[in-house]
């Protein structure tokens, strides 16, 4: 079952584009990534990394008592045209998905970062984000749509309010989670074996979304260090 799925996996990332590499990040040097993988070598880490992260998450998941399943379920996103990206979601019954799109599995250089990326996920999921989040936007749209109507605003006025609400609601703390996503998601990778400012590495890639108001993620240098902060107290 393991090679067939070495196989196929490695089949649809041979059919992925490597991402063009955004302009250089200012920053203490990371561990060398090393060059792109062929698409069998990308299979076969992603495969490697879940076999070895899950019963990581899901021992973490238990040992920190989160109020919610820890039966998490680790997928592909094979759907065409998705960039590189991984998140984590709830399927209709409650359990934890972590989903990696291939562009990004193609995209990752090492285990180490995929490994990272999955804790991440794991740890948006352990830490309850999402439920904070929508409980955030509802404060958020109720407030701000009980003050432009008890200003006199119209139908309209309330609902453009409540969205507006829950849009601040929503992003208020977005970077916080993001931070201490990526805090827990360095434990759960070192406590599977791998090097999580290694894994880190994926970031010097990627697009620096800066410090803007209201962002949803948190400048790159941010939660590097972050990341070696959080291994420094793990050493």
């Amino acid at each position: 079952m393991r090679q067939v799925m070495l196989a196929a996996l490695a089949l649809a990332l041979a059919g992925c584009v490597e991402t063009s590499a955004p302009p250089p990040v200012q920053m203490a040097p990371l561990p060398e990534a090393g060059s792109p993988v062929s698409p069998g070598t990308a299979a076969a880490n992603f495969v490697g990394v879940v076999r070895r992260m899950e019963p990581v998450i899901e021992q973490e998941c238990l040992a920190r008592r989160a109020r919610t399943n820890c039966d998490f379920r680790i997928v592909v996103d094979d759907r065409p045209g998705q960039p590189p990206n991984a998140y984590q979601t709830l399927d209709s019954a409650g359990r934890p998905i972590i989903a990696f799109t291939l562009p990004l599995i193609a995209e990752a250089r090492n285990a180490d970062e995929l490994a990272f990326v999955m804790g991440h996920e794991a740890a948006h999921h352990i830490a309850s984000h999402i439920p904070r989040q929508q409980q955030e936007a509802t404060t958020g749209a109720l407030i701000l749509g009980v003050l432009t109507a008890a200003t006199g605003g119209d139908e309209t006025a309330i609902r453009t309010a409540q969205n507006l609400g829950g849009t601040i609601g929503a992003r208020r703390y977005a970077k916080d989670y993001e931070l201490e996503a990526d805090a827990l998601g360095t434990i759960l990778a070192w406590d599977a074996g791998y090097d999580p400012e290694r894994g880190a590495a994926f970031f010097a890639r990627i697009p620096d979304p800066g410090n803007r108001f209201l962002g949803t993620h948190p400048p790159n240098a941010a939660r590097i260090d972050t990341v070696r902060r959080t291994l420094a107290s793990l050493q």
